[in-house]
């Protein structure tokens, strides 16, 4: 019996595969418990529906990241934190990737979460940094982030 699988069922199928099951398996445990459904000519149709719709999300997810990626790597774009310094340019402290998103919706109005910030360890020094922020799968921006020292 071939049947369209409604959740992930370890060894036999994953979401929205459509497998060939034997018949007793497929009524008794698959259909019975909801993992499963029969693969008729209506849910056919229903799975190709959900496909497309989830393809049209994901286009338009990534044109919002390509357009995002746009804005932030902009020469205009440059998000500029001020900390406390001393002589060498070292900072007392550092800048972790939490600030620099707060700096960049402070600045630019623009929200991004903080753990889209690749950031491998904190910024301790000043001047500028470029920071690669992972909007999409496919999509890398990098931010000019520009730390100046306080002025006393």
């Amino acid at each position: 019996m071939k049947v369209i699988f409604m959740k992930d069922v370890r060894g036999k199928g994953k979401r929205g595969e459509i497998k060939n099951v034997p018949d007793g398996y497929a009524q008794n445990f698959l259909i019975k418990r909801g993992l499963a459904k029969e693969a008729n000519q209506s849910a056919m149709s229903q799975l190709n529906a959900e496909r497309k719709a989830e393809q049209r999300r994901e286009a338009e997810e990534l044109a919002e990241a390509k357009d995002l990626q746009k804005r932030l790597e902009d020469d205009k774009t440059v998000v500029e934190i001020v900390a406390k310094a001393g002589e060498d340019s070292r900072l007392f402290g550092s800048i972790p990737s939490k600030q620099i998103v707060q700096a960049l919706d402070k600045q630019y109005n623009l929200k991004l979460d903080k753990r889209k910030v690749e950031l491998p360890e904190p910024i301790r020094s000043l001047g500028f940094t470029n920071v690669p922020v992972k909007l999409h799968a496919d999509v890398t921006a990098k931010i000019r982030v520009h730390v100046v020292a306080k002025q006393q």
